[in-house]
């Protein structure tokens, strides 16, 4: 990308020029001050990517420019774009509104409550119009258009809805047809690769049987986005998934922990989650990850910027409402585990996963997550006090490493056919020491932030003073 052709890019919250971040499911760039209210949001309402900070499939950031290029921030704000919405009162936020309450309050009316889109005609029949939109998902797909396949999905579209007279999903026909961005807009918003049609082929052999295979390769990619994510995150490595290796299990440095009774039982009560419970649990740790990659990215990219404060830590995952109270909760606990704790619920969670898709469950369903999360951190030396309380004190980010980029919750827990790759001890702890180094540099960053701020308090009180005598 020219710098010529950043130049012209602008904030699609506030408009301030050169924005830095994207937000994957909204196919919009945004500023760093805004992206300090995204993150903020969860994941479930903004998707948040930082342009040149984070690694990128080429498709994938590809697709987020072709929307933003092609004005797909019109549809999160439509009802602005009517010249009676100024009369009204309703404005976007611009470059010198406060952050608090301003562009706040306007972004979290944009994305959340959805007041800006436009409206379908009330009908008696919700499913029907949402099938719908489903159905006109499913023809557009074939085509490039990318910003009409997002209204759809703005709408209530279903990525993942299977046409019953075609027998297949949008995803089937964007595969058919080489459509490589739409694939990725699809996954963004949960349509699964290893969804069968009504002969059992998958949208990955639709990209194969049709000679796309750049795009079949990705959505293999796409397929193992969850387990992919995870072992990155502890090694920095992916699975070679051409060559047929898709799997990546990291060995923990002090194995002797994984020998005591408590290692066991967390171990034993994770294989006794049904694989709904499992599934719900990996992708909470994913998220957990996400969120603690991008704050480190959001502190590093900041250069002592005031926007470091408590108030732009995000200290725990966002509740999401789709969630019940006790899943919130305990998405929320993760945050309290420290850098080796973890990393131990990461290997745990990969490991399980594998024996999972070699098809070995049990029938015994009886423990739950809330269990999981409280044995893994006894084991560590957590207090089960702290992991009880119904309250969640911020906890700083532990980690700080190149990041797999992310798509829509469901197809993270799609894996099959899995194999195993160990890192050395070596590797695992080469890592793990640069993590600690880079949150090391991210402390001092605060501090030195916090010593500015501290000045530049001093000397308005000084400006403020002179100016009254």
């Amino acid at each position: 990308m020219s710098i010529r052709a950043r130049n012209r890019e602008i904030c699609a919250d506030c408009s301030a020029p050169d924005p830095r971040w994207a937000s994957i499911n909204r196919g919009v760039l945004i500023c760093d001050e805004c992206c300090s209210i995204h993150r903020g949001l969860g994941r479930h309402s903004s998707q948040v990517r930082h342009l040149t900070q984070t690694l990128w499939p080429p498709s994938h950031l590809q697709m987020v420019k072709s929307l933003y290029n092609n004005g797909a921030n019109s549809i999160w704000e439509h009802s602005l774009l009517d010249p009676s919405s100024i009369t009204s009162g309703k404005r976007k936020a611009n470059p010198q509104d406060r952050v608090h309450p301003n562009k706040t309050d306007f972004i979290k009316a944009k994305y959340q409550m959805l007041a800006f889109v436009h409206r379908m005609p009330c009908r008696e029949d919700d499913s029907v119009t949402a099938i719908d939109l489903s159905k006109q998902l499913h023809s557009s797909v074939r085509t490039g258009n990318l910003e009409t396949c997002l209204r759809l999905l703005s709408l209530g579209a279903q990525a993942n809805f299977f046409h019953p007279e075609k027998g297949n999903t949008p995803l089937h026909v964007a595969a058919k047809a080489g459509q490589l961005l739409q694939a990725e807009l699809l996954t963004v918003y949960g349509a699964d690769p290893g969804a069968p049609d009504s002969s059992g082929n998958t949208p990955i052999d639709y990209a194969r049987q049709a000679g796309h295979q750049e795009l079949a390769d990705r959505l293999v990619e796409i397929q193992y986005e969850l387990t992919d994510r995870l072992a990155f995150y502890l090694c920095g490595r992916k699975p070679d998934h051409k060559n047929g290796q898709h799997f990546i299990i990291p060995q923990i440095a002090d194995s002797s922990l994984d020998l005591s009774e408590l290692a066991k039982a967390a171990k034993k009560k994770l294989q006794s989650l049904s694989n709904h419970q499992f599934e719900e649990l990996a992708m909470d740790v994913y998220d957990e990850v996400d969120r603690r990659e991008t704050d480190a990215v959001w502190l590093a990219t900041q250069n002592h910027s005031t926007l470091v404060t408590d108030t732009t830590v995000v200290p725990f995952l966002p509740v999401n409402p789709e969630y019940s109270s006790t899943r919130n909760q305990g998405r929320q606990k993760l945050a309290r585990f420290n850098a080796h704790e973890f990393a131990t619920l990461v290997v745990d969670i990969l490991t399980d996963a594998k024996r999972r898709q070699q098809g070995n469950t049990p029938d015994n369903f009886k423990d739950n997550v809330e269990l999981i999360l409280k044995d893994i951190g006894n084991r560590h030396g957590s207090e089960s006090s702290e992991m009880d309380q119904p309250d969640y004190d911020s906890v700083a980010s532990d980690e700080d490493t190149e990041q797999e980029p992310t798509s829509g919750k469901d197809e993270r827990t799609k894996s099959s056919d899995l194999s195993d790759s160990p890192i050395t001890v070596q590797e695992f702890m080469e890592v793990k020491s640069a993590l600690t180094t880079s949150e090391a540099k991210i402390q001092q960053l605060l501090k030195v932030n916090c010593h500015l701020s501290e000045e530049l308090r001093l000397m308005q009180i000084t400006v403020t003073t002179k100016d009254s005598n």
